[in-house]
């Protein structure tokens, strides 16, 4: 599965704090390498758009709208 994000997405991630940052890119990195990881909890959060939700941290996810392999 590949990835991109938005401008507004990098915009919106560098005004949270670093700790929240460096949980974002942890997420990410395990992401890549299994995006179905139990601690990840990546599942489809809208029924009628395909709208990701993985989880960055314990009050923190992220959103991704999937094109087939690419979110």
């Amino acid at each position: 599965m590949t990835s991109s994000v938005t401008q507004e997405f990098r915009q919106r991630l560098i005004q949270l704090a670093d700790t929240v940052q460096e949980q974002a890119a942890r997420a990410y990195t395990l992401w890549r390498s299994n995006p179905y990881h139990n601690s990840l909890q990546f599942k489809r959060v809208s029924q009628r758009q395909p709208i990701y939700s993985v989880r960055i941290g314990l009050g923190y996810r992220a959103l991704g709208l999937r094109a087939g392999e690419h979110v």
